[in-house]
């Protein structure tokens, strides 16, 4: 009886035994197993593309020529829609609180609003660095000055002396208030030692049909702006704000070359999610973007608009977007166009 007792109890432990190395065998399995793959995106309705300019303008070109391209690389088609106001920010705030699902986009990122503006007006309910997420650098176009084919100007040094010899003030047609046409015209002004006053409009479109029209003694514009008024003879471009020549349009001088120390990069234009984007959504459109990029169609219409396309990914285009913030900082400051708020 002992021995069946002590058979059972044996027989009972090592029972135990096995089904304790069973359950830790199964809850070690199941904290080795590898979290499931995240299912890569593949948008499933039409995508809205918001221009936060009015038509007509770098941002509207940029994006109509993304849509002739689009449904080479994405299986469902791309909305436009120009949503302008309050010199950016509307259209940009509008992305920012959009549901960030993949259907929505901006693709002015990286323009005036976000690194020239913020040092020159008050502050908005607006911050380029926080309320959206840059997905890729598309282009990075120059400033130029230009004048109406009649006018009698064929240099700025000749506008400025104009200026100076009937004491007038220079009107100059702009795109949108407090970017980087206005601050390049500013700082123009400054160093000339002339008063420049920026006419600002809801895009480059309408500031050259002001223009054109004999309204503003010059225009400021991005080289896709001018473009077709260059091309028809209707403007001729008298300086470009860069540090050098552009290869597009090598006859025009820069402005230093003319005398006045004002130079910039231009403006970027990107494309920009809501923030809480999904990685994988964002590295979807940064490779679409990339390939729209590559594409030799899409170059060749941005080439005849006079757009370069410089493509940067997400890092990338967020660094630079933070260097432009900080050099149109510096520039602000040089020249004492820096918002200063009343004590």
């Amino acid at each position: 009886m002992k021995c069946k007792g002590r058979t059972a109890v044996l027989v009972g432990v090592i029972a135990l035994v096995v089904m304790m190395l069973v359950v830790s065998g199964c809850g070690q399995q199941k904290t080795e197993q590898k979290p499931a793959a995240v299912k890569a995106f593949v948008p499933e309705r039409p995508i809205t593309m918001i221009v936060p300019t009015s038509a007509g303008g770098a941002g509207d070109l940029l994006s109509r020529t993304i849509e002739k391209v689009w449904s080479k690389y994405c299986p469902q088609p791309l909305v436009i829609i120009n949503k302008a106001g309050s010199n950016g920010v509307e259209g940009s705030l509008f992305v920012a609180h959009a549901k960030p699902d993949g259907y929505t986009m901006t693709s002015g990122y990286g323009s005036g609003w976000d690194t020239v503006s913020p040092h020159m007006v008050a502050p908005v309910k607006y911050d380029g660095f926080k309320d959206l997420i840059p997905v890729a650098r598309i282009t990075m176009q120059p400033v130029y000055i230009v004048v109406p084919s009649n006018s009698p100007f064929k240099t700025m040094k000749e506008v400025v002396e104009w200026a100076k010899k009937e004491n007038k003030p220079i009107t100059a047609a702009a795109g949108n208030a407090m970017t980087s046409q206005t601050i390049i015209l500013l700082a123009l002004g400054k160093a000339a030692g002339v008063e420049i006053v920026p006419v600002p409009h809801p895009g480059g479109g309408p500031a050259m049909t002001t223009l054109i029209g004999g309204n503003t003694v010059i225009g400021s514009g991005h080289s896709s702006e001018i473009a077709g008024p260059i091309k028809d003879k209707r403007i001729r471009a008298i300086a470009i704000a860069s540090t050098e020549r552009d290869k597009i349009l090598p006859d025009v001088p820069t402005l230093k070359e003319q005398g006045y120390n004002v130079a910039a990069t231009g403006t970027m234009k990107g494309i920009a999610l809501p923030p809480g984007t999904p990685k994988e959504i964002i590295d979807y459109y940064a490779d679409l973007f990339k390939k729209i990029c590559e594409d030799p169609e899409f170059i060749k219409t941005m080439g005849n608009m006079m757009q370069p396309v410089n493509y940067q990914g997400p890092a990338d285009f967020a660094k630079t977007t933070r260097q432009e913030f900080d050099n149109y900082g510096k520039m602000a400051k040089e020249f004492g166009l820096e918002y200063k708020p009343k004590k």
